[in-house]
């Protein structure tokens, strides 16, 4: 008794297993009570049903053999009978004749030898030629009868009108004992089949719940370090779920070698300055200190914000349900650049032929990759910059585009050809004089091929300046779109 808490009961109640049953068990009762309600009422009116045709029978062959003599008096020969229960006392089977022309009638006029010396008391209600009207009452030693009575009128009698009332009448106690057995039969049977339904659902609920055993074994196996990913023979219902999970283990592995890989890259990059300034803090004599610490600094802040900018990328492209309306960022970002460039009156135009289209990614990294761009544009460009959005491929569904297309150019100096794949590259200045890290196209770049895009540089066709196009991944296009800007 003490062994028992609160608790278990209500993780019984909260398990699979306990719904499972609980709700089979139900049902099944329900169906069963039904069935044995709606089985019951069937055979009773069966029953009684054919009870009624016999004692139709008894009361048509009875009319048959009514005669009247001249006078008017009713016979009934007795000995045409066939059944034999008419001659013995109370057999249960009777019949009466009653004389309805009287006032008041008389009952019992006629009556079988069964009766021996009681009468049939009937009901005092009026019927017409040919109708039968049923009753229950009670007859002889108290015994419940079911009774058929009709008028019957002589062929021809001089006087008034005459009419007699013949009825029959059986005892209903071998019908009730049938219904009774009936209902003791169906009663034990409904059961029988609840018990067995009840096994067979156990059965096929620890059956069905096996595969979930399986996969809880696993989980402890993969927790205590037994295997790497959930394994063994599962339904093909479970193998979504186990093969989603092992994807987000993957993930993780993923995430978690990237950061490994990250940290061990800053360790080594960051060892070179270190030991410099080592070397410098040994002798400080023989080197310009502070030259040399301010350039160990600067590389090492170079390196540092470098990793830790593809670490923040590598941990926010990937997440699913990410949308970001794409002109509205721009237009945000171009009344950013117009403030921080107003002194040099640039103009910049932005042209959109899909104002509908949404980035399939995160808000942060898509400002990150369209700001660099933007503002190195605007760093090189002498008076004008222009954007231009456009629709990429389609995959092949309607009401969705796979890519957009991003063009930022500007009337600057531009670069060689020999220049551009190394303005990509992490640290790379083509000018020392303007203010930067070096570290601009190379996230941006970083970024874009993290969510499977393109970065591409090319000189315009008036032959001056740079265009940089971004060709970036975007959701469908019926997402409704704000358009009030950053």
């Amino acid at each position: 008794m003490n062994s028992w808490r609160p608790w278990r009961l209500g993780g019984l109640v909260g398990s699979l297993r306990f719904r499972l049953l609980a709700a089979t068990l139900i049902g099944l009762s329900l169906a069963m009570v039904l069935a044995g309600v709606v089985l019951n009422s069937l055979f009773h009116e069966h029953v009684m049903r054919q009870f009624e045709k016999g004692l139709t029978q008894q009361l048509d062959q009875l009319t048959a053999r009514l005669s009247f003599d001249a006078q008017g008096h009713p016979e009934i020969d007795a000995q045409s009978l066939s059944d034999p229960r008419w001659q013995r006392p109370y057999s249960g089977l009777y019949w009466q004749l009653d004389d309805m022309t009287a006032a008041p009638p008389r009952p019992g006029v006629l009556r079988s030898r069964s009766l021996w010396d009681t009468r049939l008391a009937l009901p005092a209600d009026v019927l017409r030629d040919g109708e039968v009207h049923a009753h229950e009452l009670t007859g002889p030693g108290d015994s419940r009868l079911r009774v058929l009575e009709r008028t019957v009128r002589p062929d021809a009698v001089a006087g008034a009108d005459v009419r007699w009332r013949l009825s029959v009448a059986a005892d209903l106690n071998d019908t009730h004992e049938a219904v009774a057995g009936f209902q003791r039969v169906l009663g034990f049977s409904l059961a029988a089949l609840l018990v067995l339904l009840l096994a067979a659902t156990w059965a096929q609920v620890a059956l069905g719940l096996r595969p979930l055993l399986a996969l809880q074994q696993g989980l402890k196996n993969l927790r205590e370090g037994r295997t790497p990913r959930l394994a063994g023979d599962v339904p093909s219902e479970v193998q979504p779920l186990v093969n989603d999970f092992n994807s987000v283990l993957d993930r993780n592995d993923e995430v978690v070698s990237r950061a490994r890989t990250q940290a061990g890259n800053l360790a080594h990059a960051l060892k070179t300055p270190l030991t410099v300034l080592h070397q410098a803090a040994r002798n400080p004599l023989g080197a310009d200190l502070a030259t040399l610490v301010r350039e160990q600094v600067q590389l090492a802040r170079r390196h540092i914000d470098w990793h830790l900018a593809r670490s923040r990328m590598a941990a926010s492209t990937g997440m699913p349900g990410q949308r970001v309306p794409l002109v509205p960022t721009l237009q945000g970002l171009v009344r950013v650049m117009q403030r921080v460039h107003a002194e040099r009156d640039l103009a910049i135009t932005l042209e959109a032929a899909n104002e509908g289209l949404q980035f399939a990614g995160e808000a942060q990294d898509l400002q990150e990759m369209l700001g660099n761009v933007l503002d190195n544009a605007c760093q090189w460009a002498h008076s004008a910059v222009h954007i231009r959005v456009s629709d990429g491929a389609p995959p092949g569904q309607s009401g969705a585009l796979a890519t957009c297309h991003v063009a930022i150019e500007d009337d600057g100096p531009g670069m060689s050809a020999e220049q551009m794949p190394r303005v990509l590259q992490r640290g790379v200045r083509l000018d020392e004089s303007v203010p930067g890290n070096g570290l601009g196209l190379a996230i941006v770049r970083e970024l874009v091929d993290l969510y499977g895009g393109a970065l591409q540089l090319q000189t315009p066709t008036q032959g001056r300046g740079l265009r940089v196009t971004l060709i970036l991944p975007v959701a469908a296009a019926d997402i409704s779109v704000q358009k009030d800007g950053l």
